[in-house]
């Protein structure tokens, strides 16, 4: 089991696989604020970076599951390195589906509702592992503005311009779906650069190390292609965020 091979390769030097920065979410765990011993469900968890600097910062317990098993493996060294290895699990496995066999404070699911096919569905499915009173986040696109076409849209990495909801759209999606909006982040241009542009040294060097690869045509044709994509159509039409939901 694990995520594709692309994947591992273009983002296996970032801690955060999300167009977060560190900043946005120390800002996003503070927003909430967080108790010592609060429990916290992370699926699709990645290199586990939110659940350890969490599990640092405001003393947070809990799970992360995670289909790749080198951010899986990256989870656990970071739990190492910052001295919660005590506080924090991480499972290497299918999110989709995963209840918590105890309640949690928060339930999250940042940036892979496709977990659950969609955002109706991955919040269905965190609210099964959640506590009377908890918070559930949802990490989700949306247009900052709408596409223009159907190719700019399927530019940004969309099948359609229907498949992501403006902010207003989806701030108003939670409400249809019986909760409260009680707190979110955004990303910005800046963080999705971050995110972005760090794949693209991450491929360079990749390339370097492994000239005789299968993969390096692949990896070769990403790296030439995907910096002007992402000028031209990701960084002016998509928007990111997490969202703090708690049902009405």
């Amino acid at each position: 089991m694990d995520i594709p091979r692309m994947f591992n390769i273009t983002e296996s030097a970032h801690r955060i696989h999300d167009p977060f920065t560190p900043e946005k979410l120390a800002t996003l765990g503070a927003a909430l604020r967080l108790e010592p011993g609060a429990r916290v469900l992370d699926l699709a968890s990645g290199s586990g970076e939110m659940l350890c600097t969490w599990a640092r910062d405001h003393g947070v317990i809990g799970t992360g599951v995670d289909m790749s098993e080198l951010f899986t493996a990256q989870a656990r060294l970071r739990a190492e390195e910052l001295g919660v290895a005590d506080q924090v699990e991480f499972i290497h496995g299918d999110a989709a589906g995963y209840v918590s066999d105890e309640k949690v404070d928060v339930a999250a699911c940042v940036g892979a509702t496709w977990i659950a096919g969609g955002v109706a569905g991955t919040v269905e499915l965190l609210a099964r592992s959640l506590r009377a009173g908890g918070i559930i986040l949802i990490g989700e696109p949306y247009w900052r503005q709408l596409p223009p076409a159907e190719d700019v849209a399927k530019g940004c990495g969309a099948n359609a311009i229907a498949d992501f909801l403006t902010l207003p759209g989806i701030l108003a999606s939670f409400g249809q779906l019986g909760y409260d909006v009680v707190e979110m982040v955004l990303a910005d241009q800046d963080s999705w650069d971050r995110y972005e542009a760090a794949k693209w040294l991450t491929m360079r060097r990749w390339l370097e190390d492994n000239p005789d690869d299968d993969f390096a045509e692949e990896v070769r044709a990403e790296l030439t292609s995907e910096p002007e994509r992402y000028v031209v159509y990701t960084r002016e039409y998509l928007g990111w965020g997490v969202f703090a939901l708690m049902p009405r």
